[in-house]
């Protein structure tokens, strides 16, 4: 062991993660390596070791990350309870909002390795489907045929994978601003205020204030 690393309060496994998510979203995982990690943390690689075998233990552990956060967040959000389809679907929107209930960087970060790794392709393809399942049935639950809910899930899902790839800079109070219109796109039906009403009340400091 390096000595010099005694004399350092000890990372944890969230810092080595915190750092190789900082590369992954802005290099691509190319450059996730343990050794450019470990100078970017002002350690020895040998700190690296206390919490992962190797390099392919640390991104695997950032893509359960992604599965849990982006998928699995999503997928509840689809599933909540709502008394309406409006409702329903703001439900989802929290998730495109609070970027801790889904992080839009580290799904494009993963979408773009995907591209050249056809294992987590397949997990991608995986995750893609429960998204649209769990959309799909939202929209079941609310009335709507099979063939329509299974094409409204897919608008909802391609268009916020067309925000994250085009890296879409707006502000978090002008896209509230344009949800209520998104409402009515995907579900055909305007929002009541008694809905935008419950949204915005989980969101008081995310939109602008009513006029």
């Amino acid at each position: 062991m390096d000595t010099s690393d005694l004399s350092r309060p000890r990372l944890g496994e969230e810092n080595w993660l915190a750092a190789a998510y900082d590369v992954l979203t802005a290099s691509g995982v190319e450059a996730v390596k343990v050794m450019p990690l470990a100078k970017r943390l002002n350690v020895s690689r040998t700190s690296f070791y206390w919490h992962f075998k190797d390099r392919e233990e640390l991104l695997e552990a950032m893509v359960r990350r992604w599965e849990d956060k982006n998928t699995g967040n999503l997928a509840a959000r689809a599933e909540a309870y709502a008394e309406s389809i409006a409702e329903a679907l703001f439900n989802v929107f929290d998730c495109w909002i609070n970027p801790d209930l889904f992080d839009a960087r580290l799904d494009l970060a993963i979408r773009n390795w995907a591209r050249n790794d056809a294992a987590l392709q397949a997990r991608l393809d995986q995750a893609d489907a429960r998204r649209e399942q769990a959309m799909k049935e939202m929209f079941l639950r609310f009335g709507y045929e099979p063939q329509d809910a299974l094409v409204r899930a897919k608008a909802m899902i391609y268009t916020q994978i067309g925000y994250f790839s085009m890296q879409v800079a707006e502000s978090t109070a002008y896209r509230i601003s344009l949800m209520p219109g998104y409402i009515e796109v995907f579900s055909g039906k305007p929002p009541s205020q008694k809905d935008l009403a419950r949204f915005l009340a989980r969101h008081p400091d995310r939109h602008a204030p009513a006029s």
